[in-house]
């Protein structure tokens, strides 16, 4: 059981004090003098309005752009692995394990080895974009590619921490949810209200169930007067939660979701249920068309997956009330996949070109 005492903050959290995201929500964490806090300056991500896809709806509609691609390692991830880590730490864990399609990969080896920690990661191989590869081993983690998907991977995990003197990190670990939950305080605190929807990317469904957690939290204390309702969106090729089963063989562009059998199935679902939301499916051509808009029309360079938000909303603007406001999270940073972002754009490049300044000229349209 988890215990904290949760009061009201006498501030909004802000990066530039220097103050760290647990010690920012210490009283609403499951921590104590005895936690050593293992901390990169995570939080206090922004939260970009967005006219472009105000604009599309209409209606007096805002939309707001939560970016938790600004976090260190560059996903959501690290809010929950402070926590995860920080309380390993204290436990006297010396390494941790987590299966990963990339950002759970790179925040617990960047953590761990904050904290002095092994970490140790299990991806499968071939399936998880190179930039958060490249962070893994980077620092430091041992990295393990199975022949197999993130489900199965992630059994194998389970069974190891089960087994061995190893702390599991993925989103099953209660303090992975508890750090994850300051981002719905942010969101309250800059508005000073909860969004009227919450539109977010489900993969393992952790970041929605800890969304949930969040504003449920603040509405209980008063520090809000309502509860957003949580639409989730997956890639159609890794559905479950809009299937209603678990798909075998999940398959997206959206690698950060590419998962068929998400742990927190149960969870997700009680927040459908509670906050009268609801699931729906992606395709892959608009999580990309939202991608590309994003980065084009609003500056904000997201990976595939966060962009399912985005698409999700766009699919669904007809049902958005007038006047409401709407929050989509960005759940990581588009330098997660450069790939992706190579392949996938509309703007001219050119190459070859003499270097002669009437050429270039002339090439700008001068």
């Amino acid at each position: 059981m988890l215990e904290y005492c949760a009061t009201s903050p006498d501030h909004v959290f802000n990066a530039d004090s220097g103050e760290e995201l647990i010690e920012a929500y210490r009283s609403w964490l499951p921590v104590s003098d005895a936690t050593p806090v293992i901390t990169l300056r995570e939080g206090a991500t922004p939260l970009i309005p967005s006219q472009a896809l105000a604009s599309r709806i209409g209606r007096g509609v805002r939309v707001f752009l939560k970016y938790d691609g600004l976090n260190p390692t560059g996903s959501f991830k690290d809010r929950g692995m402070t926590m995860a880590i920080s309380k390993a730490k204290e436990a006297g864990s010396e390494a941790v394990i987590c299966a990963s399609t990339g950002n759970t990969s790179a925040a617990a080896a960047a953590y761990a080895r904050r904290g002095g920690m092994r970490a140790f990661v299990l991806i499968p191989d071939g399936y998880v974009a190179q930039g958060k590869l490249a962070q893994a081993l980077l620092y430091g983690a041992q990295v393990i590619a199975i022949q197999g998907n993130f489900d199965r991977a992630l059994a194998i995990v389970q069974d190891v921490a089960n087994q061995y003197p190893v702390t599991l990190v993925n989103s099953v670990n209660p303090y992975r949810l508890q750090g994850q939950k300051t981002a719905a305080f942010e969101v309250v605190d800059a508005l000073g209200e909860a969004p009227d929807w919450l539109c977010i990317p489900v993969g393992n469904a952790g970041n929605i169930t800890a969304y949930w957690m969040g504003f449920q939290e603040y509405r209980q204390a008063g520090l809000s007067n309502q509860l957003p309702r949580m639409l989730g969106f997956q890639a159609a090729g890794s559905a479950p939660l809009v299937l209603g089963h678990t798909v075998e063989q999940p398959d997206t562009i959206a690698t950060a979701i590419r998962i068929g059998n998400p742990v927190n199935r149960d969870n997700a679902l009680r927040v459908e249920a509670e906050s009268g939301g609801g699931f729906m499916a992606v395709t892959d051509a608009e999580i990309i068309d939202a991608y590309k808009l994003l980065g084009s029309e609003e500056g904000v360079f997201c990976e595939p997956a966060s962009a399912a938000s985005v698409a999700g909303l766009l699919k669904r603007r007809a049902e958005v009330p007038a006047g409401a406001t709407v929050v989509c999270v960005l759940t990581g940073n588009g330098l997660k996949d450069p790939a992706t972002a190579i392949e996938n754009n509309d703007a001219p490049f050119h190459t070859g070109l003499e270097a002669d300044t009437a050429k270039v000229a002339e090439v700008m349209g001068f």
